[in-house]
């Protein structure tokens, strides 16, 4: 089988990806600085480098050898990113770049990479498709955007296959533990589980589409399989397309728990988007996947008896078969960016 290199892999996402590319009998090479992710978290068969994603020389000795790339080191806290927003920009922007010229300098190795549903700020109510017009409201929004024209230009000027998954509100096993900034998912479990007052801020009726990180793996399966099988350069969703509110996901998570969340309102927070929800039609089209864990079935694998891992949820779906030879690599009917159907290789 082929080897993988995956940034940010000892992160929650990226250490849920390196088990499920362990499993499919991959080789897989880890760079990360863990200043979030954790060393434990990888096991021992990961091939593990301690280095920072914008060190082009630590990207040119992770590349050698590998079959492609899946980019997922970057600061995503908002906090984080409005207060240190140059160290911010430099991973969040300047360590995607690192990453596409070490790609290139191997002679284009495919890329398939963590955007941000954060490019299209404030959208309305609607589902937001790829096409809807990009307005970041932060750091981490205009540096993904950023990220993604820096792909169509690696993909245009020097042949480096690339997707972007605009990422929706990710949860799952590990969020809550030093793998990623905690979110409201992992908070209000946390609480939930310890009988503790959670708090909804405004009036708890703001809306999210959450995404499983099982799911997300999948996803990114998919997408080094259509890079390797059609190189191109495009982006798109990664969300279910079901919206929860707050207060849905509190009385959710109280379910899942077995237990009944104790609920205080709170003010509201300025700046917070009344809504933010993906339609995932273009990704289901493009990449033959979709985002099918249902929240109430997901949010089971936050409480204890025996909490799954991203593996045995991906488990009731095979993963998208990946293949490294060159041979497999045709160019795409359409054009780059369009949506593409998945074939067999």
């Amino acid at each position: 089988m082929s080897s993988y290199v995956v940034t940010g892999g000892a992160g929650f996402i990226g250490s849920h990806l390196t088990e499920a590319l362990l499993r499919a009998g991959h080789g897989v090479r880890v760079v990360d600085d863990l200043s979030t992710g954790r060393r434990d978290a990888l096991d021992p068969a990961v091939e593990f480098i301690d280095g920072d994603v914008t060190d082009l020389a630590v990207m040119r000795k992770a590349v050698a050898g590998a079959a492609g790339i899946f980019h997922l080191a970057a600061i995503t806290s908002d906090t984080r990113c409005r207060d240190d927003w140059s160290v911010a920009h430099r991973v969040n922007q300047g360590g995607t770049v690192a990453v596409f010229d070490a790609a290139r300098e191997a002679g284009g190795l495919p890329v398939c990479y963590a955007s941000s549903a954060a490019v299209y700020g404030d959208q309305g109510s609607r589902a937001i498709q790829e096409g809807a017009k990009l307005r970041p409201r932060g750091s981490l929004g205009a540096d993904k955007l950023g990220s993604e024209h820096h792909g169509a230009v690696a993909f245009a000027q020097h042949g480096v296959p690339n997707l972007g998954l605009r990422m929706f509100h990710i949860y799952g096993p590990r969020r809550g533990n030093a793998l990623g900034h905690r979110d409201v998912v992992s908070i209000f479990a946390e609480r939930i589980l310890a009988g503790q007052v959670i708090t909804l801020h405004g009036d708890g009726q703001q809306c999210r589409d959450f995404v499983h990180v099982a799911d997300v793996v999948r996803h990114f399966f998919a997408g080094m399989q259509m890079l390797q099988m059609h190189p191109q350069t495009m982006v798109l969703n990664l969300c279910t397309g079901r919206g929860t509110t707050i207060r849905g996901l509190a009385d959710a998570l109280g379910i899942a728990g077995a237990r009944i969340p104790l609920v205080q309102f709170g003010p509201a927070r300025p700046g917070d988007l009344r809504a933010l929800l993906g339609d995932p039609n273009e990704a289901i089209h493009v990449l033959g996947v979709e985002a099918g864990i249902e929240l109430e079935s997901g949010l089971r694998s936050l409480f204890p008896a025996p909490p799954p891992s991203a593996l045995e949820w991906a488990r009731r779906a095979p993963m998208p078969r990946m293949e490294a030879e060159a041979a497999t690599r045709t160019q795409s009917p359409r054009r780059a960016g369009a949506g593409l159907a998945v074939h067999s290789a």
